[in-house]
Order: C-alpha cells, then structure tokens, then sequence
C-alpha cells in the first residue's frame, strides 16, 4: 500500500511538472511568446529609427528642403503642372486581383 501511494504522488507531481501553470509545457509557450515579443521589438525599433531620422530632417536646425517639400507635398496633395503623378496602389482589392 505504501507503494502505492508513493507512485500516485510521483504520478501526480510529475503531471503538473508537464502539465501544470508553472510546467513544461507552459515553459515552452511562454519562451515561444518571448521570442515573437523581441522580434515584434526589434521591428518597431527598427521603424522608430526611421521615423527619429525622417523627424530630425524637419528640425529647424537640421531642416532638409527635400523633405519639407515631400512633406508639403503630401500633406497639401500638391503638384506642379509640368509634373506626372503616378497613383501606386498600397493594398491589394480583397479578391487578389
């Protein structure tokens, strides 16, 4: 009998080694969510970088004409009539077309 009970309680303790909130299987999970989380970090650091440096080229005293005419350009939807403007699609219709 005393076997009996010493198995149960190994059963029980190496289920929720495996199985359990603080187990295995939840070590896995969460060490998978780690690794999504630092390259979903990188990837925004990544585009903050960009944007820190689009940002710089429109302080006054680092102020690049190129960029603060791209700017006006975009925010005033402007053009001059000896320019083309080629219209680029940023999605794709939802059919795949």
């Amino acid at each position: 009998m005393p076997s009996f009970l010493a198995a149960l309680t190994f059963a029980y303790f190496a289920y929720h080694a495996v199985e359990g909130d603080r187990g295995l299987l939840s070590w896995i999970n969460l060490r998978q969510e780690i690794e999504a989380a630092e390259v979903t970090r990188v990837e925004l650091a990544a585009a903050q970088a960009t944007l820190e440096r689009r940002v710089t080229l429109l302080r006054p005293e680092s102020l690049d004409r190129d960029m603060l005419e791209e700017r006006a350009r975009a925010v005033l939807n402007f053009a001059r009539p000896d320019e083309r403007v080629i219209m680029l699609r940023t999605e794709l219709p939802a059919n795949g077309n």
